[in-house]
């Protein structure tokens, strides 16, 4: 019985050396394979997140726009006069009020 598995454990093991290239082979294939599938998971991955950071992107643009019409109309001289006006109980001098200061 130990000649038999002696002797099975050799023909294993010259099996495996006689083909140890194929072996190699086969699982190099099976490493490629698997970096394939990982790689192609990891680039889905990083396409989606992509999108998300366009969409925020385009959701960003739309709101500078829209502060950029909200500072301009805020701006303009007939709102500031209105707010001066309104909230701060500012009027406008009469003209003989006024003093015009000429530099030399």
């Amino acid at each position: 019985m130990a000649s038999s598995n002696t002797v099975l454990l050799k023909e294993i093991w010259l099996d495996f050396k006689r083909f140890s290239g194929t072996y190699a082979l086969v699982f190099l294939v099976l490493l490629s394979a698997f970096a394939v599938i990982y790689l192609t998971h990891i680039n889905r991955q990083t396409t989606s997140e992509l999108e998300v950071l366009y969409s925020m992107q385009d959701e960003l643009d739309i709101e500078w726009r829209n502060l950029l019409l909200e500072q301009n109309s805020l701006a303009e001289h007939s709102e500031i006069e209105h707010k001066a006006e309104q909230q701060l109980l500012m009027m406008r001098p009469k003209p003989h009020e006024e003093i015009i200061i000429k530099i030399p």
